[in-house]
């Protein structure tokens, strides 16, 4: 199957770099996915739907957004895809295209992590969840949890030193001059 110039399936060829014409279903990838439960279409069913240039049914999905990008299923992939690079192409596709995110939290937080990795070189959890919390105005659905959590000593009421802050700019300026381009 050769993606067509103007379809969905050359889009994320072209974006990812990745020959997901060879993907043949084994669902090794779905099966070894450790978020799977909480999508609404599998990593291989994603593949199959950007094949059969299923756009908006894969950019809408709240796949895209709950992938972990833990790799899992690209290591699994016997036809060495990179899957979750895909995902990434997927999310960033989406945001380009200002397609409603199947899960609609999850592109802010993405947002908010970056700008505090951009700023900080690092994150202090209860800075971005506060962050978070500030703009979802969602500020009780999980206190319950972060209190757990504190307790338990998972989250810390200061940040810890860090000493990388200039190289994590650099690495984001970069990144930023090169999109630019």
């Amino acid at each position: 199957m050769e993606p067509t110039q103007n379809s969905f399936l050359s889009e994320v060829v072209q974006a990812s770099g990745e020959k997901l014409q060879a993907c043949y279903q084994c669902q090794k990838c779905s099966a070894g996915c450790p978020v799977a439960y909480a999508m609404d279409i599998l990593p291989n069913q994603v593949i199959r739907h950007i094949q059969y240039d299923h756009r908006e049914r894969v950019l809408s999905s709240k796949t895209i957004w709950i992938c972990a990008s833990c790799y899992t299923c690209s290591v699994r992939c016997p036809n060495n895809i990179d899957i979750a690079k895909i995902m990434d192409t997927l999310r960033n596709i989406a945001i380009r295209s200002g397609v409603k995110p199947g899960e609609k939290d999850i592109p802010l937080f993405h947002s908010v992590f970056l700008d505090a990795i951009k700023s900080k070189g690092r994150i202090h959890e209860l800075s971005l969840i506060l962050q978070f919390k500030t703009k979802t105005r969602d500020f009780l659905k999980d206190a319950a949890l972060g209190w757990k959590m504190y307790r338990k000593g998972k989250i810390k009421l200061f940040p810890s030193k860090f000493g990388g802050g200039k190289e994590i700019q650099e690495i984001f300026n970069s990144f930023e001059k090169r999109e630019a381009k």
